[in-house]
């Protein structure tokens, strides 16, 4: 009897799972690079359409390359179904779009990525669906905002920028108890250190373009949860409406899984040494880092999170001290992204986060002084030299 994939290591699952070959052998995945597919008969490609019989129709509808990296991603997550898409925010408005309809309601941590924060507050009040905003690490303020037509519960955690962290499985018993689903935004954290369909999420969302990617190549989305879901949920949203992966990214994401884990790893190990740097030094008024003893949700990240990952934010009091911060970098990169090779830095509130109201950023504790930094797979060496060098010119 074959071995079953899902039981596999995660090493294993990001080199082999989802593999589909051709008749040649191929060792490296095939890019499948096609609009559409042929069929040997007026029958066949009814039988097809119909559900009646297996086989691709369409590139917005499917791929093989695609269906292998959905494939291979639902099972290091350890989720039953995959559905891919073009980008991370692709992925966060259909995860929403599919459980929601004119007269719900979403309850959603209020510390939240700028564009999901605009996709909650400027386009879903257009389609009638309202937003109440939480302070996610306080469970009572979830319960006390569940309506009697709440039907979805968003949360990111840790969250961007300010890494804050929310118990995953106190609000899916909320979410549970108001028969709402649990969508969790796993970006920062990857599959290498949290699962949050273990913890009770119904759904779990990526941008691709972070770690899985994590080269600066491509960009990409997912969805993942059970199939039942996927299928009742995003099936036809996701064939009609258009947010398909492309084949050529999918094929690079694919082999993007391949090294994920070896790559958050060792990312990891590097942050932990620049968090430790940043917090010795005397511009540095604050440090949050989900791998440090003294992060506000410490105990919480004991038990839904097996590493700290490699983004660090750090408060250096002033906007004029952060941009002279990144100002003096020269290995780091200014730049808004994440999850890559390369080590970034960037000033959330000019940056990622400008399109939030000022009281919203106070209100989540972004002054102008913080800076979020991914870190990269540069030694560390050189790292902690060319973060303290910025630091001392801040």
């Amino acid at each position: 009897m074959a071995e079953d994939p899902r039981y596999w290591e995660i090493e294993t699952q990001a080199v082999r799972g989802g593999l589909m070959r051709t008749e040649h052998g191929e060792i490296s995945e095939a890019l499948f690079l096609t609009q559409s597919f042929s069929y040997d008969s007026a029958a066949a490609a009814d039988a097809r359409f119909a559900g009646e019989a297996p086989g691709f129709i369409y590139q917005r509808f499917g791929n093989p390359t695609t269906e292998m990296f959905e494939q291979r991603l639902a099972l290091i997550e350890g989720a039953e179904a995959c559905r891919a898409t073009a980008s991370g925010m692709a992925a966060v408005q259909l995860a929403l779009m599919g459980l929601v309809r004119a007269g719900d309601h979403i309850v959603a941590g209020r510390a939240l990525f700028g564009s999901c924060r605009w996709i909650l507050s400027e386009w879903m009040p257009r389609f009638g669906v309202e937003t109440t905003y939480v302070d996610a690490t306080d469970i009572t303020a979830w319960k006390n905002a569940v309506r009697p037509n709440t039907k979805a519960f968003l949360v990111e955690s840790p969250a961007n920028p300010l890494l804050e962290v929310t118990d995953i499985a106190a609000v899916a018993e909320v979410a549970k108890a108001a028969n709402a689903r649990l969508v969790v935004d796993n970006v920062f954290a990857t599959p290498v250190f949290q699962k949050p369909l273990k913890l009770g999420a119904d759904v779990v969302v990526y941008s691709a373009t972070k770690h899985i990617d994590g080269q600066g190549r491509v960009l990409g989305g997912a969805i993942l949860g059970q199939a039942e879901l996927l299928t009742e949920a995003y099936k036809d949203m996701h064939r009609h409406t258009g947010p398909a992966l492309s084949p050529f990214n999918a094929w690079v994401l694919l082999k993007g899984l391949e090294h994920m884990e070896l790559r958050v790893r060792r990312q990891t190990e590097n942050a932990a040494k620049v968090a430790e740097a940043i917090a010795a030094h005397a511009k540095a008024q604050k440090v949050v880092y989900c791998g440090r003893a003294d992060h506000p949700q410490a105990a919480v990240i004991a038990r839904q999170m097996t590493g700290g990952g490699n983004v660090i934010a750090f408060d250096l009091g002033s906007l004029e001290a952060a941009w002279r911060f990144l100002d003096a970098l020269e290995i780091v990169d200014i730049s808004n992204n994440l999850g890559d090779a390369k080590s970034m830095a960037t000033h959330p509130s000019t940056t990622t986060h400008r399109s939030m109201p000022e009281e919203e950023r106070q209100a989540i504790g972004l002054t102008q002084g913080w800076v979020r930094m991914s870190v990269g797979l540069e030694g560390p060496k050189d790292l902690v030299r060319d973060v303290t060098r910025a630091l001392d010119r801040a």
